[in-house]
């Protein structure tokens, strides 16, 4: 007999199985990373229908078998609508899904990470946020939170406001992260150490970063 356990969290992907079947990864607070079928979600009319897609945040119920978790229910608190509706605002965020998939692991303490990607998906719903500025702070506090945060490159001088910048964002708790703005030198400044980290510490070539980095900045 299988057992139901409740998860709060966030789908990362989804992928069809089967005739009318999905595969969806859940990055949840209480188990990590988990990957869990839903039965029927992608048939017109399934009530996992609209739930089961990237972007969804909430409670998820789900069967807990011997290898595999199969969705029961799911009462979804946001969609994210805005990046529905934003082309380049969408690859931004899918970028941040993929990020999520390659850092977090099943059974592991996820909560941090689980926290980071929701406050970056809103931040990129809020107008008045650079989607550049947004996306260097999920890379670096990602690369923090991780462990692997190597410190500045000692032989390059930054602006003092970028070695501020990069210390709030190491230092500072999730919730308060996205509070500044930063100057167009400093933001190029804050993009070299980023994409020198990445190619330093990510070994994986995302598809959604390729696409981004065809749009005009």
């Amino acid at each position: 007999m299988q057992d139901l356990c409740n998860v709060t969290g966030l789908i990362l992907k989804a992928e069809p199985f089967g005739e009318y079947d999905r595969r969806i990864v859940i990055l949840t607070r209480e188990r990590g990373k988990i990957a869990a079928f839903a039965k029927g979600a992608r048939k017109q009319g399934s009530r996992l229908l609209a739930s089961t897609n990237p972007f969804c945040f909430g409670e998820f119920k789900l069967y807990e078998g011997r290898s595999s978790y199969s969705v029961s229910e799911a009462a979804i608190s946001n969609y994210f609508a805005p990046l529905r509706e934003d082309f380049e605002g969408a690859c931004y965020g899918m970028y941040f899904l993929e990020i999520m998939d390659y850092y977090t692991r099943e059974n592991n303490d996820e909560k941090e990470m689980l926290k980071l990607l929701y406050q970056s998906l809103r931040a990129l719903c809020h107008k008045g946020l650079d989607n550049r500025l947004v996306r260097y702070i999920i890379e670096i506090k990602a690369l923090s939170l991780n462990g692997e945060y190597p410190g500045l490159p000692e032989d390059h001088k930054y602006q003092e406001s970028t070695v501020y910048a990069l210390s709030f964002i190491v230092n500072t708790s999730v919730e308060k992260l996205f509070t500044f703005m930063v100057t167009d030198s400093v933001l190029e400044e804050i993009k070299e150490i980023a994409d020198n980290f990445r190619k330093r510490f990510i070994d994986r070539k995302f598809k959604s970063l390729e696409i981004l980095n065809e749009i005009p900045c």
